[in-house]
């Protein structure tokens, strides 16, 4: 019998550091090369029409006065028609001057037509309320705190048109490189950067591949975009949860049925995160409106037979219930020497997790750098960043822990 228990704590042991992230993430990541190369095979046909039709911008306003003017300038040097837009801003019940910048934007850029709308009751109220007074075919929804790439658009609108299987999208949110660049210090610099290659390999090479089995978790707040026949058939946004993203996604796929996609070609700039409490509330708001919406939609499916079936639970598992064992794990390495593990096997295990993770990481890269290959100047800034990829896991432990 001894070499049962032997094999039964060798097995839990190295399960425990190396099965999990084979799993979760290696897969995935190679996954996303997959895709990749079948894109690149056998790219999807683009149809751009011969008018391009009419679309609706919703841009919630909370304090906006810093950032709405340089967000408005990013729609108007797009190349999406200026005719063919209509802009709706919301105030959420902001204190500052959004809008005098609002005002002030009117008279800068004449050709868009630009509407105010006030909210009192949260920016989910606020959303509904823009939603109801939109027109034209499609609605696309972008923060007031960053900007747009001047064809992302276009691109958002041709694959609308050319696959009519499509009824919701979220864009690419990446970190400005500019606005990275001005950090002076080494430090909050480092961390922008990796936060920079964090976003890119997340929503270039991981919703890629999420997307390509219908299995993205959540349209992204800051830049997403709806056929309005779609959205306004839905529960539109709700007012129970912090994450309304999170939650029109959940009715998109759970209530409606309806396939959820990336345009991997219409990217969205937002400011690098400013210092580490920002980063934390950011992800805490995250992972809590992740809990508020699974309770929504997943109370009666929290079995773990549904595990491999139901990708939202499995996410939902993965980002919370694994988190312990990880976290013990983790907080755990010298208590396994008292456990009669030697110095050796620890160092062999934890050098193993690390290289697993530089795997992953490195994978994601290569995948993200196919997929920038129509954005030159962008792309040649990422490559710049490839001897960050071995800091991306200490800096994944440090915002998981």
């Amino acid at each position: 019998m001894g070499w049962i228990n032997n094999f039964l704590d060798s097995f839990l042991f190295w399960s425990a550091w190396i099965v999990i992230p084979i799993l979760m993430e290696i897969v995935p990541s190679i996954g996303s090369v997959i895709i990749l190369f079948k894109k690149r095979l056998f790219p999807p046909k683009t149809a751009l029409p011969t008018l391009l039709p009419e679309i609706s911008l919703i841009i919630p306003i909370y304090n906006s006065m810093d950032t709405l003017e340089q967000c408005i300038r990013s729609i108007d040097v797009s190349d999406y028609p200026n005719t063919r837009i209509r802009i709706f801003l919301v105030n959420n019940q902001g204190q500052d001057d959004s809008f005098q910048v609002f005002c002030e934007c009117q008279r800068k850029y004449p050709d868009l037509k630009m509407q105010w709308l006030n909210a009192k009751q949260g920016k989910s109220k606020a959303l509904n309320l823009a939603l109801f007074n939109s027109e034209g075919k499609y609605i696309v929804h972008i923060d007031s705190d960053g900007l747009l790439e001047p064809s992302a658009l276009r691109n958002l609108v041709c694959r609308f048109e050319t696959d009519q299987s499509i009824e919701c999208m979220t864009g690419v949110i990446m970190t400005d490189p500019e606005q990275i660049q001005k950090f002076p210090l080494f430090l909050p610099r480092i961390i922008c950067k990796l936060e920079f290659l964090e976003y890119a390999q997340a929503f270039l090479a991981g919703r890629n591949y999420a997307s390509e089995t219908n299995a993205i978790y959540t349209l992204s707040g800051a830049f997403s975009a709806f056929r309005k026949s779609a959205v306004l058939k839905s529960q539109l946004y709700n007012t129970d949860t912090i994450c309304e993203d999170t939650q029109i996604t959940f009715q998109m796929k759970y209530l409606m049925n309806m396939k959820v996609s990336i345009c991997e070609n219409a990217i969205f700039f937002v400011d690098p995160i400013e210092d580490l409490n920002k980063l934390y509330t950011q992800r805490q708001r995250w992972q809590r409106g992740s809990l508020e919406v699974s309770k929504l939609f997943l109370k009666n499916d929290m079995k773990a037979r549904h595990m491999f079936t139901n990708v939202a639970l499995r996410t939902l598992v993965y980002d919370h219930t694994f988190a312990f064992p990880r976290l013990i794990w983790y907080l755990a390495l010298f208590c396994l020497i008292c456990m009669k593990y030697s110095f050796k096997m620890i160092g062999i295990s934890t050098l193993i997790i690390f290289i697993l993770y530089d795997i992953i990481g490195f994978c994601y890269y290569f995948s993200t750098i196919g997929f920038l290959k129509d954005f030159k100047n962008l792309r040649k800034y990422y490559a710049k960043q490839w001897y960050m990829i071995p800091f991306l896991p200490f800096f994944n432990l440090f915002v998981f822990c």
